[in-house]
């Protein structure tokens, strides 16, 4: 102990720098948490597609010479385990940033922790509000999801817009995620189309039954599912046994080819046809893209380094689209990235994502903290979505 302190005592008398936790010679580490089982366990793929970009990335040299070791644990959408598994990776695996966790309630868990400590808490799979609103607070926490607030508020201007005599019902989380997007549905629809019902669920729930049947008694024609992907396929599925098929709006954290192939295999064509979402990467599976660069290139790096995943499971796309975000920034952080070179790229990003949809860029300032601000309508046909009008703006 006392020649460590010794060492230490050395080095600084010479002004040598401290190190960087999570960047040695050779490596830059970061860590995670990614339910990969449990209730959103369809999420898993986040972690999976952003650890084989990182590998392509690898392959090409890395980062200035570095190549990227991402951490990523299953916390299996439970908080306290987010909470445990978060310090682990920082006391423990003393990694750079936590990037790319997923989970809304997960990621407010952990706030304070780690803007105590000045880790950088990149690009969480969440659009709540407070990630984006908060940011004086919290500056080393950023989501990269669009706006959940947003997303409702455009659904809502929407049928304002079409369906202004509609009979508005949801089901959402019992959450900040499900109420984010509830608040900004109503902010939407103004005085136009009615809300005649809301039913929560928790993220334990095994089944929502009484929650539609209840919603289906209210008269509703439109139905919004603001839910995970388990409980957004029980939303199609149980309005489908109680034989109530209203227009429905879901939310885009759910919406991957195949979550909604199960969705229409638990139901019909007719159930999912038509359902209206937002979208903001370009569809891997889509014919429309067959032919562009970056959705070959996807392909490419899911057969080399995710051979055993399926390449219509669009989450694993979303993590590369994450992970191209976070490349750029460890690039715009300098030849020796510290956590506070790393913050300083993150909130002065102007990039051109190749995953994402055209004209959809990541954008961020110190006083703004939502990357993503524009995303586009899309529409639920046959196998596919279908983008349609123009960008719309995802936050006020």
């Amino acid at each position: 102990m006392i020649s460590h302190l010794a060492a230490v005592a050395a080095a600084l008398a010479l002004g040598a720098p401290a190190a960087t936790p999570g960047v040695t010679a050779t490596t830059i580490t970061l860590g995670g948490t990614i339910p990969i089982t449990g209730p959103a366990a369809a999420y898993g793929s986040v972690g999976k597609g952003a650890d084989a970009y990182f590998k392509y990335v690898n392959s090409k040299g890395g980062v200035f010479g570095r190549t990227i070791v991402y951490k990523f644990e299953d916390d299996e959408f439970d908080v306290a385990k987010t909470i445990l598994l978060t310090r682990q990776l920082v006391e423990q695996d003393n990694v750079l940033a936590i990037f790319n966790s997923v989970g809304t309630e997960h990621a407010l868990a952990i706030r304070s922790y780690l803007n105590d400590r000045k880790v950088p808490q990149l690009f969480v799979g969440s659009g709540v509000t407070q990630l984006a609103s908060e940011h004086k607070k919290y500056p080393w926490s950023m989501g990269y999801l669009p706006s959940f607030a947003g997303e409702g508020a455009i659904y809502g201007r929407y049928i304002a817009a079409h369906q202004p005599k509609a009979r508005v019902a949801v089901l959402y989380e019992n959450s900040d995620f499900g109420k984010d997007m509830l608040s900004g549905l109503r902010h939407g629809l103004g005085k136009k189309a009615k809300v005649v019902g809301t039913q929560a669920y928790e993220i334990e729930d095994t089944d929502v039954s009484s929650q539609l049947a209840k919603l289906k008694s209210s008269g509703a024609d439109t139905l919004m599912l603001f839910a995970t992907p388990k409980f957004a396929i029980f939303g199609y599925d149980r309005s489908f046994r109680l034989g109530w098929h209203p227009h429905v709006y879901v939310t885009s954290v759910s919406i991957s080819p195949d979550i909604m192939k199960i969705a229409k295999f638990a139901t019909n064509q007719k159930q999912v046809e038509g359902s209206v979402s937002i979208a903001f990467v370009k569809d891997p599976t889509s014919k429309q893209w067959a032919k562009d660069k970056t959705v070959r290139l996807y392909k490419t790096v899911m057969k080399r380094f995710l051979p055993s995943a399926k390449a219509d499971d669009v989450f694993n796309y979303y993590g590369m689209a994450v992970a191209y975000t976070m490349v750029d920034t460890l690039r715009k952080a300098g030849r020796n990235p510290t956590r506070e070179s790393v913050l300083r790229a993150a909130t002065h990003l102007n990039e051109i994502n190749p995953f994402l949809l055209p004209g959809v860029r990541i954008r961020t300032t110190p006083n703004d903290y939502y990357p993503m601000d524009k995303v586009k309508l899309a529409r639920y046909h046959g196998t596919h979505w279908q983008f349609f009008g123009k960008l719309v703006r995802a936050h006020d």
